[in-house]
This record gives structure tokens, sequence and C-alpha cells, in this order.
């Protein structure tokens, strides 16, 4: 993967995950759910875990080849 596929793919995960989070947390709102509980639903989230690996699997990835340059 070049450096620009890298970005765009980083932003398109990280936008996703930052919607997740907040459709989370509207319902949560909604629901009058407790801010300790929302926030353990989205520290717990597998979805959310996956993307944030995802997201550092990414930077390594991007690392190596920045040294290059």
């Amino acid at each position: 993967m070049d450096q620009q596929d890298l970005k765009l793919s980083k932003k398109l995960i990280s936008s996703y995950k930052k919607r997740l989070e907040k459709e989370i947390l509207d319902r949560s709102i909604k629901l009058r759910m407790p801010q300790n509980k929302f926030e353990e639903i989205i520290n717990n989230n597998n979805e959310l875990i996956n993307l944030k690996k995802a997201l550092e699997d990414l930077e390594t990835e991007s690392e190596p080849q920045n040294s290059k340059v």
C-alpha cells in the first residue's frame, strides 16, 4: 500500500469509528443511561476494539515507509 492509500484508509476507519462512538453515545443519552455505563459499552465494544487495532496496524505499517522517504 502506498502512503496515499494508507492515509485514506486511516481517515475512513477513523471517521467510521467516530460515527459509531457518537451513535452509541446518542442512544445511551436517549435511554438515559449513566455516563459510566456508556463509557463501558464504548470501551468493550468488539467493533470499536477492532477499529482501534486496525488503526494501530495501519500506523505501524506506515512507519517503516516514512523512514525510507
